[in-house]
């Protein structure tokens, strides 16, 4: 499963693809979300970015989101605050 719920959160697991022509989710697999990021993978900038598009995509203050995990790798594991807009997106995304 690529995301997993706890109280009041989310912890989704994200393949992140940088250097991109632009921010989106791009493929819902079943360990993970391919999400592809503009900014390049050099000195935290693709993190960065990931962590402005969950901000903007979920309507979550960037200082909610935490990685779990793969801070310097491509699989990362996000935390993030469970509200609709997310919930919204696992209905669309299909619950893979």
């Amino acid at each position: 499963m690529w995301y997993e719920i706890k109280d009041d959160h989310i912890i989704i697991n994200v393949k992140a693809i940088p250097n991109s022509s632009k921010n989106v989710i791009a493929e819902v697999m079943q360990e993970q979300i391919k999400v592809k990021i503009k900014a390049p993978a050099v000195e935290g900038a693709a993190n960065k970015e990931l962590i402005k598009f969950f901000s903007k995509e979920f309507k979550i203050s960037k200082s909610d989101i935490e990685f779990i995990g793969g801070m310097t790798s491509k699989r990362k594991r996000i935390k993030l605050p469970f509200n609709e807009k997310i919930e919204q997106m696992l209905k669309e995304k299909g619950k893979k």
